[in-house]
């Protein structure tokens, strides 16, 4: 893709999924990367195929919820690579169980990840994204960031507050005619681990757990992660400030305009299908 060549660009879960497929586009595209995940396994893989490409790439473990430490990783980059242009937060994690079911520390630690590792790294390299006078952020919210559904109150929590924030920052860095341009993700249904990978509520069967998400997987995962990292980088050269990835992105988008607080209701019947009781 023409526009990434010479860019500096930080990913954040880069190990697996969107993540790994973002590092690879934009490695073959030209851009210099600095990766980081929790899993250092998939983070090595993410490494080694940067390295087949050929493109310079710094490969950290980063934990996204250790603001201390992400302060210090964006100072390392800089110092690293003498410019930072672009971040990509894309970490997540995913849960699932009723409110009247989760944890005060189950809530945290989604909101932890998904929204505080969003703010984390936006906070970390503003000041740098400013400084290259050619800046980008790039914060992944979810189609579970354009509507609700039971059993998501966490997770949709975090990513409608990643939604918010993003907008916010946007907005502030037209106003104050700063050097970024800010661009909100949702992704529908793309092929990677985080359904597989979602911890739930103890009330919840660990196995009829296991098979929903198995299900969930084939019915609604549909979209390759290259195809999903395709959309947004597309998105990110035309500077847009929102994109949808995915046909069913679009139409729920569609759908909750129309019906406004309508659609709740449905959702409260469909989804209690899809979601482990």
């Amino acid at each position: 893709m023409k526009g990434f060549a010479g860019k500096v660009v930080v990913i954040t879960g880069a190990g697996s999924g969107i993540g790994r497929a973002l590092a690879l586009e934009l490695a073959r595209s030209g851009a210099k990367l600095a990766i980081s995940d929790l899993d250092t396994e998939g983070l090595a893989e993410t490494e080694r195929l940067v390295h087949q490409i050929g493109a310079p790439v710094k490969a950290d473990r980063l934990n996204v919820t250790e603001r201390e430490a992400f302060l210090l990783y964006a100072d390392e980059v800089k110092a690293h690579y003498g410019v930072v242009h672009q971040i990509y937060n894309n970490a997540g994690i995913a849960y699932n169980g009723d409110v009247e079911d989760t944890t005060f520390k189950d809530l945290e630690r989604v909101m932890d990840v998904d929204f505080w590792g969003v703010v984390n790294g936006t906070k970390a390299f503003l000041p740098y994204l400013i400084e290259s006078g050619d800046g980008h952020v790039v914060n992944v919210s979810s189609l579970f960031g354009i509507f609700s559904v039971p059993g998501q109150a966490a997770y949709n929590a975090a990513k409608f507050a990643v939604r918010g924030f993003t907008e916010a920052l946007r907005q502030e860095m037209l106003l104050h005619k700063r050097p970024v341009a800010v661009t909100c993700v949702h992704p529908g249904g793309i092929k990677t681990g985080i359904a597989r990978n979602a911890t739930h509520a103890e009330g919840i069967d660990a196995q009829s757990h296991a098979e929903t998400m198995e299900v969930f997987e084939k019915r609604a995962l549909r979209m390759s992660p290259d195809r999903a990292a395709e959309i947004i980088l597309t998105a990110v050269q035309k500077k847009q400030a929102r994109v949808l990835v995915g046909a069913d992105a679009k139409l729920l988008d569609i759908i909750v305009r129309i019906t406004g607080s309508g659609y709740q209701r449905v959702f409260a019947t469909v989804g209690s299908k899809l979601i482990p009781r």
